[in-house]
């Protein structure tokens, strides 16, 4: 049995409201267990014995066919969340500056977004592996940075999503402690 993290895009903003209850309800018809969401930002962790392959192709089913919302989700084992935020080098907590990881189902997505990061100047990021990149953002000014605006356009839509490295640290925990 495996421990994994699914992170949705695009739950619960732009109109696309669904409660974590609903949704953990709709996953119990599905072979998963120890089903657990977290914060109201699309964040799951669960046990399967599919492969991750499988276990996103039946959690955006079941999201299309509960809820008629076309999910886009990341999986993850558990142990490559861990892996993935130790190997951020930016802080967690920091007053001035907010700390995020871009997740990708699609590596040459996440590749296109990550070099037109860096042709923007001044981002400061750096690659974690085939589906991470970190990068960082002023405090209070998130949605106004450039590779903020820069990944939320629609065509990054279907294959990234972008979590708060603290969110990543309570993921990782919730799913480790599966």
């Amino acid at each position: 049995m495996e421990s994994y993290a699914i992170f949705l895009r695009g739950i619960n903003v732009g109109g696309i409201n669904i409660k974590m209850a609903d949704l953990k309800a709709a996953l119990q018809d599905h072979p998963f267990s120890k089903v657990k969401t977290l914060l109201a930002s699309g964040n799951v962790v669960l046990q399967s014995e599919l492969s991750a392959k499988d276990v996103k192709a039946r959690f955006e089913k079941c999201l299309r066919d509960s809820f008629d919302y076309d999910a886009w989700v990341v999986v993850l084992s558990a142990q490559r969340v861990a892996e993935l935020v130790d190997a951020c080098p930016y802080p967690a907590d920091d007053k001035s500056m907010h700390s995020y990881i871009t997740l990708a189902s699609d590596t040459a997505m996440l590749d296109e977004l990550f070099a037109a990061g860096e042709d923007l100047g001044g981002v400061t990021q750096v690659r974690l592996g085939p589906e991470a990149s970190a990068w960082l953002a002023p405090a209070g000014g998130t949605l106004d940075s450039p590779f903020s605006k820069l990944s939320a356009k629609p065509r990054y839509k279907a294959g990234t999503t972008t979590r708060n490295l603290r969110t990543l640290v309570k993921v990782r925990d919730a799913a480790v402690a599966l």
